[in-house]
């Protein structure tokens, strides 16, 4: 059986999507291990829920860089390359990230969008779904690249807007989708990053 794949998530508060690919990984056949919770605020209840999960959590606080947003994601470029990590997965990490993190990681690095991307990038993605009178809505899993929200996809699941939707029942039934689609694409992913590999 092939060893797993080591994938860090990034967060910067709960991370229900993080508990959902913790929870995920425990299950027997999972292509993936979850080897690292990184947040960049000490305060990220995220970081509590690894934690009692029996997953290393760390903080990389972004306030001794200041402005310096590259300085501080070589801090955690360093942290990720002492574990041995392989995959990052985004989730909730409330960043814009420099080139040099998207480089480093560059067609190893996932984030989850809660819309039907290449609709709706950036925020209040339900809101302007909802206002502009979409019929659905969804969620999307796709490589980080250095425009927000629009590296290639790997997966994407569709929730109807119903017509007594407002944006916090949508977001929930969204949720849910996520939880679900981010742990499958990343297996899927993780999956076709170990038949790549060569063999011993």
């Amino acid at each position: 059986m092939s060893p797993k794949t080591k994938v860090a998530v990034l967060i910067s508060g709960r991370g229900s999507n993080m508990e959902a690919l913790v929870r995920a990984a425990q299950a027997s056949g999972c292509p993936f291990e979850i080897a690292l919770v990184l947040a960049n605020k000490p305060d990220a209840k995220g970081l509590e829920i690894a934690g009692a999960a029996g997953v290393e959590a760390l903080c990389v606080d972004q306030k001794p860089f200041g402005k310096d947003r590259e300085a501080h994601e070589r801090a955690i470029d360093a942290a990720l390359r002492a574990r041995a990590i392989e995959v990052i997965a985004l989730a909730g990490y409330m960043r814009i990230l420099t080139p040099f993190l998207v480089d480093a990681w560059a067609g190893r690095m996932l984030n989850i969008h809660p819309s039907l991307l290449p609709a709706y990038p950036g925020l209040d993605t339900h809101a302007r779904a909802i206002a502009a009178g979409e019929v659905e809505a969804g969620c999307t899993v796709h490589l980080v690249t250095a425009g927000v929200d629009e590296g290639p996809i790997l997966g994407q699941a569709r929730v109807p807007i119903l017509p007594d939707d407002d944006e916090h029942a949508l977001a929930a039934r969204v949720l849910a989708q996520e939880h679900r689609l981010y742990a499958e694409t990343l297996a899927t992913f993780c999956r076709g990053l170990s038949a790549a590999k060569p063999q011993d």
